[in-house]
C-alpha cells in the first residue's frame, strides 16, 4: 500500500491506497527563491505596458484602489500590497498610503471579518490602509457603467483615479482560470451582472470548464465586463503545491493574465487515459474547503476521471453549507437535483448561488448521489444528505472513515482502478490541447 497526503482543512490527511493507484497531479514546480524581489521586478518590468511607477507618475492619481481576493483564495496579499505601496511611494509625485483603498472583491460572498482581514493582509496593513468589502447588496454601493450589456460595478473602485487588480491564477472549474478579469467580474459587480456571468446557459455550456479560455462564455463575459471598467494595472501570482509563489504576472490585464494562464496550465495538468472505479479527491484544504459551496469545485474538476458507475470520495473539512441563498436552494430542493434542474431551466429567473448547485449536477448526472461520497466532520449526516451527497459511513473521524471506505471498496472490487487527486480543484484533468490559452 502507498501513502498519499491530501489537503484537508488546515492540515493534511494521509490515506493508504493500493500500490497501483494513480496519483493525478501536476509536476512539482520550485518556489521563487525571493518572492518579494520577484514581485518588485514584475512591477518594474511588466507585461504589455510601462512600469507601475511610470504609469502612476504619469497619471498623478489622487486616489488609488486595489482589488484583492477574499478569504477563499490563498493569495499572498500582504506581499503584493507591500510591493505596490513601495512603487506608489517611489512615484513622482509619491502616492501616500492615506490615498489608497483596498477593496475585498467579495462578489456575492459575505463580507470579511476582522480576523479574516488579518489573515489576508497581516497585522499592520489593515491598520495602515482603508480596507473595505465590496457590498453589492447595499444600495448606492455600485454604479451603472454600461446599459448594453447592463453592468454595475463597485463605486469606490470606479471613483479611484488609478485602479489595480490583484489575484491568484489557478484552474477554475467554470471560468477556465481564476485571476485576471475575475478581480473585477464577479469580484466587484452587482447581482444582475453575476446572474448573467453564472446564468443557466453559461453554466450549461460544455466550454465552461477548467483550463479553457477560448470559447468559454464564462470567461468571455468576465473579460467583457473588465474591459468596460478598464483597470489600469494587473498583479497576479501563481503558487506551488505548498502555497509558495511560483510566478508573478504584472501589467496589462489581458496580456499578463494570459501569460500566467499558459504557465499554470503546464504546472497543473495531469493526463487521464480512462475512467477510474474509485477517485479520491481533496476539496483543496483551507481556505477553499471552508464551506460546501467551494467544495463543489473539487467534484467538478474530477469529472474527466469519472465514468458511469464510478465513485468519487471527497475529503472536505467544511463546517458550513454556504451563503443563506445557497442553503435556501437545498432547503427547497434538497437532493432532488433533477427537479432543481427543471426549475432553473424553465423559470427564466437566476437565483443567487444556483450556479453552484447546477455545476454539482454535472457530477450527479454521471455518478448519482450514491456515487458522490463526502468524508466530513463539520456537517451532520442529515445536512450532507440534503446537499445531495452520501455521507461517508463508519466510525471515527472523517479521515478514518475515508480510509475504511477506500479499504472496503478495494476489497469489494479486486483489480478496480483507483486514482487520487491530492490537490483537488487545483489540478486539471484534461488533455494538454484543451487548455485553450
Amino acid at each position: 500500500m502507498a501513502h498519499v497526503s491530501l489537503r484537508y482543512g488546515r492540515s493534511h490527511a494521509s490515506l493508504r491506497l493500493p500500490d497501483d493507484a494513480r496519483v493525478l497531479s501536476g509536476p512539482e514546480i520550485p518556489a521563487l527563491p525571493d518572492p518579494a524581489a520577484a514581485v518588485r521586478a514584475a512591477l518594474r518590468e511588466p507585461i504589455g505596458c510601462a512600469s507601475l511607477r511610470s504609469r502612476v507618475s504619469e497619471a498623478k492619481p489622487r486616489t488609488v484602489a486595489i482589488s484583492i481576493s477574499d478569504i477563499t483564495r490563498p493569495v499572498p496579499n500582504e506581499l503584493l500590497i507591500e510591493a505596490v505601496l513601495g512603487e506608489l511611494a517611489a512615484a513622482e509625485p509619491p502616492v501616500p498610503e492615506s490615498a489608497v483603498v483596498v477593496i475585498v472583491a467579495t462578489g456575492m460572498h459575505r463580507e470579511s471579518t476582522p480576523e479574516e482581514r488579518r489573515t489576508m493582509l497581516g497585522d499592520t496593513l489593515p491598520a495602515r490602509l482603508e480596507v473595505i468589502d465590496h457590498t453589492a447588496h447595499v444600495a448606492g454601493s455600485v454604479r451603472r457603467v454600461s446599459e448594453d450589456p447592463p453592468v454595475s460595478v463597485c463605486e469606490r473602485f470606479l471613483d479611484a483615479d488609478f485602479r489595480i487588480v490583484t489575484g491568484l491564477i489557478e484552474p477554475h472549474f467554470m471560468a477556465g482560470f481564476s485571476g485576471g478579469r475575475k478581480g473585477v467580474c464577479p469580484g466587484l459587480v452587482d447581482l444582475d451582472t453575476v446572474q448573467r456571468f453564472h446564468g443557466v446557459g453559461t453554466m450549461g455550456d460544455p466550454n465552461s470548464v477548467e483550463g479553457r479560455l477560448d470559447g468559454n462564455p464564462c470567461h468571455e463575459i468576465a473579460t467583457e465586463v473588465a474591459g468596460i471598467v478598464a483597470p489600469e494595472f494587473l498583479l497576479n501570482v501563481a503558487i506551488t503545491h505548498g502555497r509558495e509563489v511560483a510566478g508573478v504576472y504584472a501589467g496589462e490585464l489581458t496580456e499578463a493574465f494570459r501569460a500566467g494562464c499558459a504557465d499554470v496550465a503546464g504546472w497543473t495538468s495531469a493526463a487521464v487515459d480512462a475512467p477510474f472505479g474509485l477517485v479520491v479527491t481533496s476539496a483543496g484544504g483551507y481556505p477553499l474547503d471552508k464551506n460546501f459551496y467551494q467544495t463543489v469545485k473539487s467534484m467538478c474538476t474530477a469529472l474527466p476521471a469519472l465514468g458511469e458507475g464510478s465513485t468519487l470520495l471527497v475529503l472536505s473539512a467544511c463546517d458550513e453549507v454556504g451563503e443563506p441563498a445557497y442553503e435556501a436552494l437545498y432547503e427547497r430542493f434538497g437532493p432532488e437535483w433533477r427537479a432543481f434542474l427543471e426549475h432553473i431551466e424553465t423559470s427564466g429567473v437566476t437565483d443567487k448561488d444556483q450556479w453552484e448547485y447546477q455545476m454539482q449536477t454535472r457530477v450527479l448526472s454521471r455518478i448519482g448521489i450514491g456515487g458522490l461520497v463526502l468524508a466530513n466532520d463539520g456537517l451532520d449526516a442529515a445536512t450532507q444528505r440534503k446537499i445531495a451527497t452520501t455521507p461517508c459511513p463508519g466510525a471515527g473521524d472523517a479521515v478514518a472513515r475515508a480510509q475504511a471506505f477506500v479499504d472496503g471498496w478495494v476489497e469489494a472490487n479486486p483489480g478496480g482502478r483507483v486514482a487520487v487527486i491530492p490537490e483537488g480543484p487545483y489540478t486539471m484533468l484534461a488533455v494538454r490541447e484543451a487548455a485553450g490559452v
